[in-house]
């Protein structure tokens, strides 16, 4: 049975309701038990059945921002979409909160098809998935397991395995390092159990140093400013917990790319300091259907909510192809 979630009916988004599409609250359940939040975006005045999307990210973010954006522009031009709160997060369920795996994450997009699969105005043979910034890293996981998924996206993505692991552009890639990390986050574990709850990391900082390195300055103007700040959002509050971080030391994901044989279209800005993410990604993937866009100019944030910046035609055009 379906945990009982409580929804906010009110539009509480970061960007504005589009007249052009129906929007309603949805919720659907992954294979262990958690039950998921979406909104659900369906052009107006369409009669047959539609290719449908799923879309989540980015990481620390909730549907209300980023990936509702591309969730409702998405449907503007013709698909039927929903953008879902991960797992332990937003408005969706699961205990303890503030939580990200990369197994349990990866299953949230499968679920997301999974309901997509039996909606009735929906073709089940088209569906695709966006994933923005650290679930970028989390679609490319799912479409090197689900085979249903015919086209993914990834959008200024973060495999959030590799920078736990290693640091900052690889900066922390030795054993020493990583042993390091275990050891902290294991006596935050004994902290955590004698204290009966989760300390919380901390989202962006809200006063910036004048030293901040430029990405966090970047996260600030979305998260911590009018353009982006939600309620829910981690990133904008009080973060993950602390020892969220432990299983991806420990399980990368995208070790099964070049397996992937759905098509792929990997979008990043020229000067996100998470460029490289999507570069190497894209030199692991195989296959004439896979293609990697840099945008000119852009940083990482431009791609969340940009809309002069994302390539929304492109994205237009590599669904209907592929889909």
């Amino acid at each position: 049975m379906e945990e009982k979630l409580i929804l906010t009916e009110k539009w509480d988004k970061t960007f504005l309701k589009s007249d052009k599409v129906h929007h309603r609250k949805v919720t659907f359940h992954n294979r262990y038990g958690i039950t998921l939040a979406a909104d659900l975006y369906e052009p107006k005045n369409v009669k047959e059945k539609l290719a449908a999307i799923a879309v989540s990210g980015p990481f620390g973010a909730v549907k209300e921002q980023a990936s509702g954006l591309y969730a409702q522009t998405m449907a503007e031009r013709g698909f039927l979409t929903i953008a879902f709160d991960p797992s332990f997060t937003g408005e969706s369920g699961g205990n303890p909160r503030y939580v990200a795996s990369p197994d349990i994450n990866t299953e949230d997009f499968q679920a997301a098809v999974d309901f997509l699969f039996v909606q009735d105005n929906v073709n089940p043979e088209k569906i695709g998935i966006i994933g923005i910034c650290g679930w970028g890293g989390m679609a490319l996981n799912a479409a090197a397991i689900d085979t249903r998924i015919k086209a993914t996206i990834s959008s200024t993505m973060y495999d959030m395995t590799r920078v736990n692991a290693k640091g900052y552009f690889d900066a922390e890639d030795s054993k020493e390092a990583r042993h390091e990390k275990r050891k902290a986050l294991n006596t935050q574990r004994i902290k955590d159990y004698k204290n009966g709850t989760y300390a919380l990391a901390g989202g962006v900082v809200d006063s910036l140093p004048k030293d901040a390195p430029f990405f966090v300055k970047d996260y600030h103007n979305y998260y911590k400013t009018a353009r982006g700040y939600h309620t829910r959002s981690l990133n904008s509050n009080g973060g993950w917990n602390v020892t969220s971080t432990l299983s991806f030391l420990n399980m990368p994901i995208l070790q099964y790319a070049d397996e992937i044989q759905s098509a792929v279209l990997l979008i990043h800005g020229e000067k996100a300091h998470s460029c490289y993410f999507s570069k190497d990604a894209y030199g692991a993937l195989k296959g004439d259907n896979k293609e990697l866009m840099i945008i000119p100019d852009a940083v990482h944030t431009d791609l969340y909510d940009k809309t002069d910046v994302i390539p929304f035609d492109k994205m237009v055009e590599f669904f209907h192809k592929f889909m």
